[in-house]
């Protein structure tokens, strides 16, 4: 199921899954303005391209979805959900709110 956590919950949850894979649902341009390190980047704009791209992905894993603010990355979560992946962080507030580590 998707879980909205903050910041401070994904540094701490991440630091301990083995399992994990940051999702950036973003675009390509506002990904070129910084990024989470170590991302896949899908854009959830891409609409059906979005969703063919996701089912390639391993369910078994775990999740943390962000965007720029926490809106596309929640529709993700909840798409996510609905093809069967069963554990996706949506990060509350995105990548704009974020002051973790950023890459360029």
């Amino acid at each position: 199921m998707a879980e909205d956590i903050t910041q401070d919950q994904w540094e701490d949850l991440i630091s301990k899954d083995n399992n994990a894979i940051i999702l950036d649902v973003r675009t390509e341009e506002e990904v070129e303005d910084g990024f989470i390190p170590n991302m896949l980047n899908l854009d959830i704009r891409m609409g059906q391209g979005f969703l063919d791209e996701v089912e390639k992905l391993d369910k078994s894993k775990n999740y943390y979805v962000y965007c720029r603010s926490g809106a596309r990355s929640a529709q993700a979560c909840t798409l996510m959900n609905q093809m069967g992946f069963e554990t996706t962080y949506n990060l509350i507030g995105g990548f704009m709110n974020w002051d973790g580590e950023v890459a360029e």
